[in-house]
């Protein structure tokens, strides 16, 4: 997996919006956990979402507030199963 960054996110918001896609998902990796989570919203709440993921993670998507959280990947999609063929993989 490449390595993410918060101007990737903002990109990957930006381009659900204009393609209309009705989800945003993020995958969460977390220390203690053996599989990460996948977080889905629908793109109504993209705006608050963003500045939410701002505020928390860094430049390189690390947890700001608690060590051991990173997000790990992103994406869109009209469907779970879409967004599923992007993040589960």
């Amino acid at each position: 997996m490449t390595s993410k960054t918060m101007k990737n996110l903002e990109e990957c918001f930006i381009q659900a919006k204009e393609l209309r896609k009705k989800f945003i998902a993020v995958k969460i990796e977390m220390e203690g956990f053996q599989e990460p989570e996948i977080i889905i919203n629908p793109i109504s709440n993209t705006e608050s979402k963003l500045k939410y993921y701002k505020k928390t993670y860094d430049e390189k998507l690390k947890h700001k507030y608690s060590d051991g959280i990173k997000m790990i990947g992103f994406a869109y999609g009209d469907s779970m199963n879409e967004i599923q063929q992007f993040l589960c993989n």
